[in-house]
């Protein structure tokens, strides 16, 4: 992405509603990201304009969001995610989440009230970004592992399209287990969003296992198939995978 057109979409990205905390992160981040990183954005024109939508994205390091923020917000779009509830408490990211109005998860309870914050914020024609794995791929060299059922329930129960979205890059700019970043050699930021998942077979089955366990299945085998775009790799087979 040109330097140009990153200023522009920084400057002009309406993000004042969302509170003095999301505004500062991005007014603090975004700078910082054009300095550090290079962007490479595809597959802009598959992120629905305008309406509610799920986007299913693998998970690789504490600056994934970080980079997806940056991303959909060069698609016009203002992403809202789903996240642990601990962060909610912590001083550096609990205001950005606050006013960014992200989903908090209690993962130490049934996330109910996460899932239908989540599908009421779709239904209201909200763009929102699901982890399916709901951690990081610590045991397959970054391949996405078999997946939480969460984002397929809420798929089939809005009937919301699924973007899958693969992302790369931003585990060399601050690894997984890392405390500082890598500045040298400068990482590429990879974010790959492919066509809607198809899904309409199953629509209004979100009650049924099998259903449920088919979506999941077919959402990751796409972010896995944008994933191997954007790193130039084959993935291993589906049975190969850690479960989440």
């Amino acid at each position: 992405m040109r330097l140009w057109r990153k200023l522009a979409i920084w400057v002009l990205y309406a993000r004042r509603d969302r509170g003095f905390g999301y505004g500062f992160a991005i007014d603090l981040l975004w700078p910082i990201l054009m300095a550090v990183a290079r962007w490479d954005f595809r597959g802009g024109r598959n992120v629905p304009a305008t309406g509610g939508a799920l986007l299913a994205v693998n998970h690789l390091t504490h600056v994934d969001p970080i980079v997806l923020v940056a991303y959909c917000m060069a698609q016009g779009r203002v992403p809202r995610f789903l996240a642990m509830k601990e962060l909610w408490a912590m001083r550096v990211v609990g205001s950005p989440l606050r006013g960014g109005r992200h989903i908090p998860v209690d993962r130490k309870a049934s996330g109910i009230e996460a899932y239908r914050a989540a599908v009421d914020a779709v239904n209201r024609g909200e763009l929102v970004v699901v982890y399916p794995e709901g951690g990081f791929p610590y045991e397959s060299d970054g391949w996405p592992q078999k997946s939480h059922t969460g984002i397929a329930r809420m798929a089939l129960a809005t009937g919301a399209p699924v973007i899958p979205v693969g992302q790369w890059g931003a585990n060399h700019l601050l690894p997984p287990k890392a405390t500082r970043p890598v500045l040298v050699p400068r990482a590429t930021l990879g974010v790959l969003a492919g066509e809607p998942v198809d899904l309409s077979d199953l629509v209004g089955k979100q009650g049924q296992r099998k259903a449920l366990a088919a979506a999941t299945d077919r959402i990751m085998d796409r972010v896995t198939d944008e994933l191997a775009v954007l790193r130039g790799e084959t993935p291993p087979a589906v049975e190969d995978r850690p479960r989440a």
